[in-house]
């Protein structure tokens, strides 16, 4: 902090909030101390203000936001989890929603508003400019997940027969130009794109050089239908600053930023993580109760009847399991191992998916890689675990049975962790959301079926 050492530093020495921090800002806050309140946010950066509001209750939020005023960073809300901002739009405002939209990119702006109400959206929007308005309401009309959604209408575009000096003029007199841009985006005169020409190549030509002479006309550019995982996945590839968007008839419209695509790729891989475990992708730290039970009960259900499928299969061999007792004791041993097995490779399958390492052209190949892999553990793993159960029970029978069930099961369990994220994919279903449940039936099944089956073989 700039202000004096009395103000408690925001974060920890391990990143984390600091509790004293809040707590000073609070006691702050409630006596109503606006200078003290302040000092204590001067310094923040506007993705430390928004770790802020969301650390803080409801009401503090707004109670924050108000004693603050002209001071408070309106990027902040841009930064906000989708749950904390749709609380605090509802419980801003509309003159402040809107005064914070005036100060915002288009791209920004939009978050704010765009699971709002249409009757809300159009009384926030009726208190901006006419360019904003008309900017936001396009915005609004095309699909979510879209380079329509994430981009900025905020760009420099240049004719194509302009001088370099008469385009470093223009940026230099030009009130309605981005804060931040690396290229200059070239179209002709009905605003057909033509290509960029990047701004360190701009600086470094003679004025009196057009502009159609250091064009990249090859630049990569983007539909404002295109999906926001193939824009994502492009500027990863290619890595892209900063790229053009174009309507359906090649006229530019917009410019999307690496800073807004690093948040689709960081919002898809949470999505996976939390698919992957059966959680929602709306799930948040700060979500209340009521969302968070919402979020988990569907797959805790499909867990539940996936774990009565395995019980009914269990339940064929209750004869065989009450000759030996000890048939009981092992089987969640090859579940287990089958499930763990299985996971490992689900989860490279779903990240080559996500990352289009994994496709029909290496398919076959990493179907083989991944089968010698579980066929290779399940011999290592059924002679560990047979040669335990000879040591334990005395019966080596029993090794054999829980051995080869072991090899049964590990092989199942690579075959469904590469095949079940590869045919969701194929029929367009998200495989980090579905895999892991199918993945669990078929180890628990395949492994439950397998010893038990052996096992009423061998006592017979």
């Amino acid at each position: 902090m700039s202000e004096a050492d009395h103000v408690t530093a925001f974060r920890d020495e391990w990143g984390a909030l600091n509790s004293k921090f809040i707590v000073d800002l609070l006691t702050a806050l409630e006596e109503k101390d606006v200078k003290q309140v302040r000092s204590f946010t001067r310094d923040l950066h506007a993705a430390d203000m928004a770790d802020l509001l969301q650390a803080i209750e409801q009401y503090r939020r707004v109670d924050l936001i108000a004693i603050l005023g002209k001071h408070f960073d309106v990027e902040a809300l841009a930064e906000l989890d989708e749950g904390v901002r749709d609380d605090l739009m509802d419980a801003l405002p509309a003159d402040v929603i809107a005064s914070a939209i005036k100060k915002l990119d288009t791209d920004d702006a939009l978050y704010l508003i765009e699971d709002m109400e249409r009757h809300e959206q159009v009384e926030i929007l009726s208190k901006v400019s006419k360019l904003d308005r008309v900017a936001l309401s396009r915005a609004l009309d095309y699909p979510d997940y879209t380079a329509g959604r994430l981009m900025q209408t905020e760009f420099v575009s240049v004719l194509e027969d302009w001088t370099v000096g008469k385009v470093i003029d223009h940026i230099g007199s030009a009130k309605d130009i981005p804060e931040n841009f690396v290229e200059i985006y070239v179209t002709d005169a009905d605003e057909h794109f033509k290509g960029e020409v990047p701004l360190s190549r701009l600086l470094r030509s003679s004025r009196d050089r057009k502009v159609f002479d250091i064009i990249d006309e090859d630049a990569t550019v983007f539909s404002v239908a295109d999906a926001q995982d193939d824009v994502a996945y492009k500027f990863e590839q290619y890595n892209l600053v900063s790229a053009a968007v174009i309507d359906t008839n090649g006229r530019l419209v917009g410019m999307l930023m690496v800073d807004d695509i690093l948040d689709v790729i960081k919002d898809e891989a949470e999505d996976a993580i939390l698919h992957l475990g059966g959680v929602g992708s709306e799930e948040a730290i700060t979500g209340t109760v009521l969302e968070t039970t919402k979020s988990r009960f569907l797959w805790l259900l499909v867990n539940l009847l996936t774990a009565v499928l395995a019980s009914w299969v269990i339940s064929w061999f209750d004869a065989t399991i009450q000759q030996m007792v000890a048939l009981a004791v092992l089987m969640p041993i090859v579940a287990s191992m089958g499930g763990n097995a299985g996971t490992q490779t689900m989860t490279v399958a779903v990240r080559a998916l996500a990352t289009r390492e994994l496709g029909p052209v290496n398919a076959v190949k990493v179907i083989f890689r991944e089968t010698a892999v579980g066929l290779i553990n399940g011999v290592l793993f059924a002679i560990i675990v047979g040669l335990f159960a000879w040591w334990w029970f005395g019966f080596g029978g029993l090794g054999l049975v829980i051995g080869a069930a072991m090899i049964i099961n590990l092989l199942a369990a690579a075959l469904a962790g590469i095949l079940l994220p590869l045919v969701l994919d194929h029929f367009e279903i998200d495989p980090a959301i579905s895999s892991a449940v199918f993945l669990t039936t078929v180890t628990d099944v395949v492994g439950f079926f397998a010893f038990l089956g052996l096992a009423s073989i061998w006592l017979s």
